[in-house]
């Protein structure tokens, strides 16, 4: 008597786990790490209203009879405060946990911004080419012939000019995610444009074509998932890129309020006492951004040569 055995058939999660891309990175001691790293400073800025010892943002809870006290371990420290206290009277280390909480939510947002327009445009330079390919590309052109911090601060002064530095202190949240993500996408574009010119070659576009699919069906749907690889290994370090450009605006007074602190406006209030001797309140949210955007590179290196075989050795 004949009997049928049915084969399993795996689960996506199962085939994630046995995927090239978990074997290499359990081989990869760096992106191990680096990757703990990340997780654990994404998983204190989210969950920063729980875990910090004060609410910065609560004025009833700051007394500026604490302000520029050093390190709890220093000799005139306060147990209060773990790594000291601002100039003022906030606890550092809630500063650090909420500030990262705010530069990591500008650094996606505004990736997220970089995405859309750079996918879109890509796409489109690639797949119809002719006029509205050399259109598009000059345009990118000449936008990557402005460096992303003279974008911004162009952005950002004109807007704080016109409507008031209140408004923009209201909205800079929004305004700093539409200003890095404005400045940075012909890097999507460029390169979702040559991934473009790659695959819309093969059979399964003309296939596609042949069968009476629409133009924009055909980029989402078939062209567009086969782009993946170079665009998550470019969104990798490009929220890197755009926490350190929104840092760099706050530090020079045109990104978040004081009021708002991000790790680069505490950078640039430290910095006006480092000299002082009160070293604390620009020194540990330093070394926390540094440490946050390096973690976030090596991630991206690593995905980049997971993704390009002829250069990973494994």
């Amino acid at each position: 008597m004949n009997t049928i055995t049915s084969s399993h058939v795996p689960t996506r999660w199962e085939r994630f786990k046995n995927s090239d891309l978990i074997y290499h990175f359990k081989k990869d001691k760096v992106a191990m790490l680096s990757f703990a790293l990340f997780l654990a400073f994404f998983t204190a800025a989210l969950f920063a209203p729980l875990i910090s010892p004060t609410n910065p943002y609560d004025l009833n809870s700051i007394d500026l009879m604490d302000s520029e006290l050093p390190p709890s371990w220093l000799e005139e420290g306060d147990e209060r405060f773990l790594l000291g206290t601002d100039d003022q009277g906030r606890d550092i280390l809630s500063t650090i946990l909420y500030g990262s909480r705010l530069s990591l939510t500008i650094g996606f947002l505004a990736v997220g911004v970089q995405l859309i327009l750079g996918i879109v445009i890509g796409l489109s330079a690639g797949y119809f080419g002719g006029r509205v390919d050399s259109f598009l590309m000059r345009f990118a052109d000449v936008q990557l012939s402005f460096s992303t911090m003279m974008v911004a601060i162009i952005v950002s002064a004109i807007f704080k000019a016109s409507f008031g530095s209140e408004f923009f202190s209201q909205y800079a949240v929004i305004m700093l995610v539409v200003i890095i993500g404005v400045a940075e996408w012909p890097q999507y574009a460029r390169t979702v444009r040559a991934s473009v010119l790659a695959e819309k070659q093969k059979e399964y576009v003309e296939a596609a074509q042949v069968m009476g699919f629409k133009a924009g069906r055909i980029m989402f749907r078939h062209i567009l998932p086969n782009c993946l690889s170079p665009i998550l290994v470019i969104s990798t370090v490009q929220v890197a890129n755009a926490i350190m450009s929104e840092a760099a605006l706050s530090f020079l007074g045109l990104g978040l309020p004081v009021d708002q602190p991000s790790l680069g406006a505490l950078i640039s209030i430290g910095f006006k006492y480092i000299f002082s001797g009160a070293w604390w309140i620009t020194v540990f949210p330093g070394v926390v951004l540094v440490t946050l955007v390096l973690v976030i590179n090596l991630l991206g290196d690593w995905l980049r040569d997971v993704f390009n075989p002829k250069i990973y050795k494994g």
